[in-house]
């Protein structure tokens, strides 16, 4: 009969033991996906930044671009022909 007593009460302890790993687990689980929602957001707003300044600096340049081909058009005729001129000799091959 004791030993139906001690198997009984080892069985409640390692079911308590295993309702508390198991809430452990259930909070840490909750962390986890908290911290990956922070970071998603992290990662979002990291990303919209970087679209802003690249956006920013490809319309610099294209409007630099612009000044230059103004202020030396035959200049930029004879690159641009240049250019042309490579990529049809390439494009033979």
């Amino acid at each position: 009969m004791a030993d139906l007593k001690t198997a009984s009460a080892e069985s409640t302890a390692a079911r308590v033991k295993a309702d508390i790993a198991a809430d452990d687990l259930s909070a840490q689980v909750t962390a986890l996906r908290e911290d990956l929602s922070r970071l998603t957001d992290s990662v979002r707003a990291l990303g919209q930044g970087a679209k802003s300044v690249v956006t920013d600096e490809a319309s610099l340049m294209t409007e630099r671009l612009r000044d230059k081909v103004r202020e030396e058009p035959i200049v930029a005729l004879a690159v641009t022909a240049g250019i042309a001129y490579v990529f049809g000799l390439l494009s033979r091959r």
